[in-house]
């Protein structure tokens, strides 16, 4: 028997909206996972005018978006820039004295920073850097204990800075993992840079708390984004 055609069109209409439903909701799947990292110039800024040292310094990260699932892959290291921006002074960078902070494990970890061929004993100290007036240094920095060997003997970051999928498993965290998929909480962590500023003739002396060190507490947040976020005419990227 066939069906009158308004009972047709009307199973055709259905048909069509459920894959549309379904094509869509599967989309917002698909784009429902975004999480930004950004760095928090504005403390960062704060600071260094506290320490009358924001006329000379300018510090940065490369940050960025990234999909939840590939967060393990981009969150190994980071990229940090600082700016000597004095006519004559020299800024020294302690990697040795700066340290990694999360916030919600409230644990310290020690910086490495990275060089293409990093297979040295990690427990040696780090020399510092020095960048010269008037001049910038670009390096990428992680920390010691995600640090593994690879086939050639070369230290890589095998785990992410900070493993957002790994809360759940983690009895202490998983709430927190369940407020930040809900976007009711970010994850916090920071980079404790400590700087040591002399003029070029005097240098740095060997065992010797001269100069004297400055630490720059550089915080980021981790925020799951909105699924509206990848949408092409989203302004607020």
């Amino acid at each position: 028997m066939q069906l009158p055609s308004s009972e047709q069109n009307l199973i055709v209409f259905m048909v069509y909206f459920l894959g549309v439903y379904y094509t869509f909701n599967r989309m917002i799947e698909s784009i429902d996972d975004m999480v930004k990292l950004d760095f928090v110039k504005d403390a960062v800024t704060e600071q260094l005018k506290e320490q009358n040292l924001d006329d000379k310094i300018d510090i940065s990260f490369q940050t960025g978006t990234y999909f939840l699932e590939k967060l393990s892959d981009n969150l190994k290291e980071l990229s940090i820039g600082i700016e000597n921006k004095s006519e004559g002074l020299a800024v020294y960078i302690d990697w040795d004295n700066s340290s990694w902070v999360v916030e919600h494990s409230k644990k310290s970890r020690r910086v490495i920073r990275k060089y293409p061929d990093l297979s040295r004993d990690l427990a040696m100290p780090q020399v510092p850097t020095i960048v010269a007036p008037k001049k910038s240094i670009s390096e990428t920095v992680t920390a010691e204990d995600i640090l593994k060997r690879d086939e050639n003997g070369v230290y890589q970051p095998g785990d992410p800075l900070i493993d957002i999928l790994g809360l759940q498993k983690q009895k202490p965290f998983k709430k927190l993992y369940k407020d930040f998929m809900e976007r009711k909480k970010n994850v916090d962590f920071s980079f404790q840079l400590v700087l040591r500023i002399s003029e070029l003739r005097v240098g740095l002396a060997p065992g010797i708390n001269v100069p004297p060190i400055s630490i720059i507490n550089c915080p980021f947040t981790l925020e799951k984004l909105p699924w509206t976020y990848a949408l092409p005419w989203n302004k607020k990227k």
